[in-house]
C-alpha cells in the first residue's frame, strides 16, 4: 500500500492504493508511521519526498473501514493513525515536502498541509470534506490551515468544503508551488533533492524553532534562537558552509 525507497539522500514515500485513491486503512495508516520513524533514524535519509501513485493524492480516510462494525472505531483511527502519522512528521528534524499529484481531500489534504513545504501539480485540488458527512476537520486541519490562509478563509473552507484548486491554493499561501502537469514530477524531485544537499542538522532545527513559534512569545523564541544558533554553529556543516564562502566555490555538506 505504500512503496519506500532512499535515493540519494532523499526518502521517497509513495502512497499506492491508487484503485481507492489513496484512502487510508489501518494496515496503510501504521505502514507509513513505521517509515516515518524509519526516515527519522536512518542519517542516510536528508530530506523527506511524500506523494502517490496515479491521478490522486490521497483521498483521507476509506469510509468502508470506518463504518465497518468489526473495524476500528473513529476515536481509534483519529487517535491510533491519524495523530501520530501528524505528530511523525511534524516531529521529524528534517525537510518534509508533500507532492500533491492529485485531489487531496480529507485527512488527505491535513496530511499534506502538515508537511513542511507543498507543491501540487496544475490539475491537484485540495478539499476539506469532512463537512459534507457531518465530521468535523481532524488530523490537525483546524490547527494548520488557519495558520496558513486566516481564520475566516479557513472557516470557510472547512465548513463549506468547498474544492480549492492548486493555482489559488498557491495564490491563499496554502501551498509553496504549483507545478504543469508535465514538469511537475522533475520540478518535485528538483526540490526535494535540494533540500537533501542542504545542512540537515541546520534544516531541522529550523524546524524546531518553526514548531515551537505556534506556542512561544518573542522573548522565548529569541532565546530559543539562541539555543538552535549555537547548535548549528558547532556543526560541521557550518564550518563547511564558511570555509566554501571564503574560497568561493560551491559547498559539499554532510548533514552533521
Amino acid at each position: 500500500m505504500i512503496q519506500y525507497e532512499l535515493i540519494e539522500g532523499v526518502g521517497k514515500i509513495t502512497l499506492n492504493r491508487p484503485d481507492k485513491y489513496h484512502s487510508f486503512v489501518r494496515e496503510m495508516a501504521l505502514q507509513l508511521q513505521e517509515i516515518l520513524d524509519k526516515c527519522k533514524e536512518d542519517n542516510a535519509v536528508r530530506a523527506i519526498l511524500i506523494t502517490a501513485t496515479g491521478k490522486a493524492f490521497c483521498a483521507g480516510q476509506d469510509l468502508g473501514e470506518a463504518t465497518d462494525p468489526n473495524g476500528p472505531k473513529l476515536t481509534q483511527i483519529v487517535q491510533e493513525h491519524y495523530n501520530p502519522i501528524i505528530r511523525k512528521i511534524r516531529g521529524i528534524e528534517k525537510p518534509v515536502v508533500a507532492a500533491v499529484n492529485g485531489v487531496a481531500a480529507g485527512a488527505g489534504a491535513s496530511i499534506a498541509l502538515a508537511c513542511d513545504i507543498v507543491v501540487a501539480t496544475e490539475s491537484a485540488a485540495f478539499i476539506q470534506a469532512f463537512s459534507k458527512i457531518g465530521l468535523i476537520p481532524d488530523s490537525a486541519g483546524t490547527f494548520f490551515l488557519p495558520r496558513l490562509v486566516g481564520m475566516q478563509k479557513a472557516a470557510a473552507l472547512l465548513m463549506t468544503a468547498e474544492p480549492i484548486t492548486a493555482k489559488d491554493a498557491v495564490d491563499m499561501g496554502m501551498i509553496y508551488k504549483v507545478y504543469s502537469n508535465e514538469t511537475f514530477e522533475t520540478e518535485s524531485w528538483k526540490l526535494v533533492s535540494k533540500l537533501a544537499a542542504m545542512p540537515t542538522k541546520g534544516l531541522g532545527l529550523t524546524k524546531r524553532l518553526l514548531n515551537e513559534s505556534y506556542s512561544n512569545n518573542l522573548e522565548q523564541q529569541l532565546t530559543l534562537e539562541d539555543e538552535c544558533q549555537t547548535i548549528a554553529g558547532n556543526t560541521a556543516d557550518f564550518k563547511e558552509g564558511v570555509q566554501a564562502f571564503l574560497e568561493k566555490r560551491k559547498p559539499i555538506f554532510k548533514g552533521n
